[in-house]
């Protein structure tokens, strides 16, 4: 949610009459998106883990980096509401732009734009590895869940020379080694350099190699081991939708950064539409936790059967276990 109170201070009164129009606009994606999206996107992330869990025999190396995008996609999700109705919504926001509620949701948001990226483009790199050297075990699905666990600690501590910024930016005159750390702005820099420059290369640079390896027609092609074909359907469209969804995000602080740069009495007057486009590019950013497992549910084809063995091993009555699989049944056709 979005208000015009950090234009009031700008003497900027022209721009009054656009602010309310995009409060309005924004304010009507954001709960849009907590009535349909923050439900969507915990139910099928939640569905996405437990029928992989519980069947883990069955995994794939793309379910495991799915697994970590849906854990990723619960704490989006269950962040939204705090995020969207927060410091920007109106006087009844619990906390500040300032105080440590914030800078903790800041940087769990941080963690988990850091794992979904990673987790595409180490989707993309191992399914050229499986694609160009089958049956190597180089992207087995044991190497997969060690991979996932350096990404999960990879974001941590990345997030956490962020922190360093983001506090020493409210702490600065009181504590004397934080003085030359009070620009949040380098934290900003710090999540487009290794959050998106560097995903975003490791993923162009495999989908470059994953065609040249598509054009040619080999007997590997006809290896019965070998990915299902709707695994590369699969990764082209959560690649365009990761991508899409968080690339005006990241812009966003690339701009944010570059008019902090550049500073003067110039830079106050593109406020009003960078705090516009910034709001808008974190709502974007949300609903990817809801797209990614929607995809995965409609293009996967082993995940309805293991939705169904998910539901054969609730501990319900048989009444009651027929009924729910007639439910599903219903909800997968």
């Amino acid at each position: 949610m979005w208000s015009c109170g950090p234009l009031n201070g700008t003497g900027r009164g022209e721009d009054q009459p656009l602010c309310q129009h995009s409060q309005l606009v924004l304010s009507a994606f954001s709960l849009l998106y907590l009535a349909v999206g923050v439900p969507v996107g915990l139910g099928y992330n939640a569905l996405l883990v437990l029928a992989n869990l519980q069947d883990q025999g069955s995994m794939t190396m793309p379910d495991v980096y799915f697994v970590n995008m849906a854990v990723a996609g619960l704490v989006l999700s269950a962040l939204a509401p705090a995020h969207l109705l927060g410091p920007s919504a109106s006087g009844w926001a619990l906390w500040g732009f300032g105080s440590e509620a914030h800078v903790t949701l800041l940087v769990l948001f941080n963690v988990c734009s850091l794992v979904t990226m990673y987790s595409t483009a180490l989707l993309s790199l191992d399914y050229y590895i499986e694609r160009a050297l089958p049956r190597t075990y180089m992207s087995s699905v044991y190497n997969s869940r060690h991979v996932c666990g350096f990404v999960w600690g990879g974001a941590l501590l990345t997030s956490f020379s962020s922190l360093l910024f983001y506090i020493c930016s409210h702490v600065a005159a009181r504590i004397v080694e934080c003085a030359k750390m009070q620009h949040p702005e380098a934290a900003d820099a710090i999540m487009v350099f290794i959050g998106y420059l560097v995903p975003g290369l490791a993923v162009l640079y495999a989908l470059v190699l994953i065609s040249r390896i598509r054009k040619e027609d080999t007997p590997l092609d006809q290896d019965s081991g070998r990915l299902d074909p709707s695994v590369h359907r699969l990764l082209v469209a959560t690649v365009c939708t990761q991508f899409g969804l968080w690339t005006p995000h990241y812009l966003t602080l690339l701009g944010h950064t570059s008019l902090a740069l550049r500073g003067g009495p110039g830079a106050g007057q593109h406020l009003g539409t960078l705090l516009f486009v910034k709001d808008l590019s974190r709502c974007l950013a949300f609903s990817s936790s809801a797209v990614t497992p929607l995809l995965y549910r409609c293009i996967d084809r082993s995940f309805p059967g293991k939705l169904r063995r998910l539901v054969r091993r609730m501990p319900c009555g048989r009444q009651r276990c027929s009924a729910d699989q007639a439910g599903v049944q219903q909800v997968l056709a």
